[in-house]
């Protein structure tokens, strides 16, 4: 039996971010706190990029080493007690790609996310025929229970849109995924129909680049900016294409997929030009 993935959560990342933080305020490089404490500078890096959960007693020397004050102890403590807690996983997420299930995670605690989608529709707004087909079509070779573990994971997804705080999701559409007939004139003209009731949603903002405008710089791939509502939490990027899922957090990264983005809003259409365009493909 395959080992369980260890997912990372918000609230690890947040903790990981803390730890980074402090020992820069301190003026440590990795190489001086493994010096001065024998904690590898390898583990420490895994540590500080939530790709390990430390020791309780690697955690606790670190904050004495960083020089914490006992009250605010307490609530760095608090906070390596939430980073045990799993994101949002189902049984049947098993298989799912372990960046696939670490984007999940992040996403059901994000506040808002833009999403570009060059080449099908963002799956936080796809029916369930236009992800079924969308998911057969990309991998073939699966089986059928394979793909309806994908379809029910990103329709439960969907989910973030309509709770009572509902995630604030802003879409930037390629004319080129909404000509694409995937699964057929039918499966497509639902789909269409169902971006005409989201757009509705007072949480939802939907445009599209159409044809006219030329090349641009969401060509390049898809690509999503997370931020959080929490001060503490960095916004972070991500990116998913056949080489795999890519998490990017670094300051200058940040700034450069929030200017594409930026770029790519100034480019398209209006939003209520949107809706217009997207009504008259659907009437095809």
């Amino acid at each position: 039996m395959a080992a369980k993935k260890s997912t990372p959560t918000i609230r690890l990342r947040r903790l990981a971010g803390q730890l980074r933080r402090l020992r820069e305020s301190t003026g440590l490089r990795r190489e001086d706190v493994e010096e001065r404490t024998g904690l590898h500078a390898t583990t420490l890096y895994r540590i500080e990029t939530a790709r390990s959960r430390p020791q309780y007693r690697t955690f606790d020397m670190l904050l004495k080493l960083y020089g914490v004050p006992a009250d605010e102890q307490l609530r760095f403590k608090a906070l390596y007690k939430q980073s045990a807690g799993e994101g949002w996983m189902r049984p049947w997420h098993e298989t799912l790609r372990e960046g696939y299930t670490a984007y999940i995670s992040f996403e059901a605690e994000a506040q808002r996310v833009r999403n570009f989608a060059g080449m099908f529709v963002p799956g936080l707004l796809q029916t369930e025929d236009y992800a079924r087909a969308v998911i057969r079509g990309i991998v073939h070779e699966m089986t059928e229970e394979w793909v309806e573990d994908r379809v029910r994971t990103r329709l439960e997804r969907q989910a973030l849109l309509t709770k009572d705080q509902p995630l604030e999701f802003w879409a930037v559409i390629d004319e080129a995924a909404l000509r694409r007939a995937v699964g057929g004139p039918a499966v497509m003209r639902g789909q269409l129909e169902h971006l005409l009731d989201a757009a509705k949603a007072r949480n939802i903002t939907i445009q599209v680049i159409p044809f006219g405008s030329g090349a641009h710089p969401g060509m390049a791939g898809e690509m999503l900016v997370m931020d959080f509502g929490d001060p503490m939490d960095t916004d972070l990027i991500y990116i998913d294409s056949q080489a795999g899922e890519t998490f990017l957090e670094s300051d200058a990264d940040i700034k450069r997929f929030r200017d594409r983005f930026d770029h790519l809003v100034a480019v398209a259409k209006s939003p209520d030009d949107s809706v217009a365009l997207i009504a008259e493909i659907a009437a095809g």
